[in-house]
């Protein structure tokens, strides 16, 4: 019974279990990424110095689920705080000295001394595994159980709006993405999932072998190490299975790649012009990126695709193959700073604070009205 409370010995050693290969993925992997912790939100740091008056008022506002490295969403703090809107933000690296009161039969939020109404919440890149403790130990355990459960409430709570409401897209992994995309009528890859990477072989030539999870993973808070797209090299796969499943995919020979973001109905696309699938994170400084227009055939798939994802802002990631566009795979926490620097462009961002700010504009007329 869970609480008994009785010590009993370790009992006899255990055999030491055979040290498992090193996963394909995580072979020759030198992509390492260390996120800054600081704050760097505009709206927060003004109001911490109190220098704007606190009317005493429940204030609307956009609550943000981030992180302190997430500089697309420092940026869109700056930007509605020139439209006179509101944004609060709860960060994953920060949020163990948090001062949080969550009024949940109002839904109002009181975050450090102030006292928000959310009409919308954007949850982008609260990775638990992002939060500075051991949770090896029985207190980093507790906050990360506690904080998962408050954040998983925040972002699924009906009474207020949602950016790519969690609800809709939290299932949404790719192989999910595969069959609705087919189902959409959008090629996809010929592709396989499995544990023995150096057996498959969909589509019968060359392949390329994916994580079937995050591209990114962080074993230690602010260390985040890539899990990026790779040539399938069976001299390193053999017979020994992986300890966990991954992606199999045909290789296509593309004559180019396309980034087409979704804002709402708005779509921005970008030719990315790379010779290794890895090279956008190992070597993005030769990696060419330009704006491209969206063909209409195409852009009507993507946008039903995003309708039926619920997806107000993400990202999808095509392949051009004789002139056929090939679905690969969709970003809910998209970034698009990085598309936008080497294209020369504010494009997205101008649609993301754009939409935004509309989108805010029509609940708050909606919640006078009640």
């Amino acid at each position: 019974m869970i609480g008994a409370g009785r010590a009993q010995s370790d009992g006899p050693p255990q055999p030491m279990l055979p040290a498992r290969p090193t996963p394909l993925l995580l072979q020759g992997q030198d992509y390492v990424f260390r996120a800054p912790s600081g704050c760097y939100d505009f709206q927060e740091q003004i109001h911490r110095l109190e220098m704007v008056e606190d009317t005493g008022d429940p204030e609307p506002c956009v609550l943000v689920l981030a992180r302190s490295a997430d500089m697309e969403m420092n940026e869109l703090s700056i930007a509605l705080a020139e439209r006179g809107i509101r944004m609060a933000r709860i960060d994953v690296d920060r949020c163990l000295d948090l001062a949080l009161t969550i009024y949940t039969d109002a839904p109002l939020v009181e975050l450090d001394r102030w006292l928000l109404r959310p009409l919308l919440v954007w949850r982008r890149h609260f990775e638990l595994a992002a939060m500075p403790v051991d949770p090896r130990t029985i207190s980093g355990a507790y906050a990360l159980d506690q904080w998962g459960t408050v954040a998983g409430w925040l972002t699924e709570r009906t009474e207020w709006a949602h950016v790519n409401p969690a609800r809709a897209t939290g299932h949404l992994n790719r192989l999910t993405q595969l069959s609705d995309a087919t189902a959409f009528g959008l090629r996809t890859p010929r592709t396989a999932v499995t544990t023995q990477p150096g057996r498959s072989r969909p589509g019968g030539g060359q392949c390329i072998v994916k994580t079937a999870g995050r591209h990114l993973v962080e074993p230690r808070p602010g260390v985040q190490h890539g899990l990026f797209p790779r040539p399938l090299d069976t001299s390193r796969a053999g017979d020994v299975p992986e300890a966990a499943p991954v992606i199999v995919q045909q290789y296509l020979a593309a004559d180019t790649e396309l980034r087409v973001f979704v804002v709402g109905d708005k779509l921005i696309g970008y030719q990315v012009d790379k010779y290794d699938p890895a090279q956008l994170w190992v070597d993005p400084d030769n990696v060419s990126v330009k704006p491209a227009e969206v063909p209409c055939s195409l852009a009507d798939r993507l946008r039903a695709l995003a309708r039926h994802w619920r997806l107000q802002v993400a990202a999808f990631d095509l392949l051009v193959v004789d002139g056929e566009y090939v679905f690969l795979e969709v970003n809910v926490n998209c970034d698009w700073r990085w598309f936008e620097h080497r294209a020369g462009s504010s494009e997205v961002s101008d649609a993301v604070h754009e939409w935004v700010a509309v989108r805010f504009g029509e609940l708050l007329a909606a919640d006078r009205g009640r």
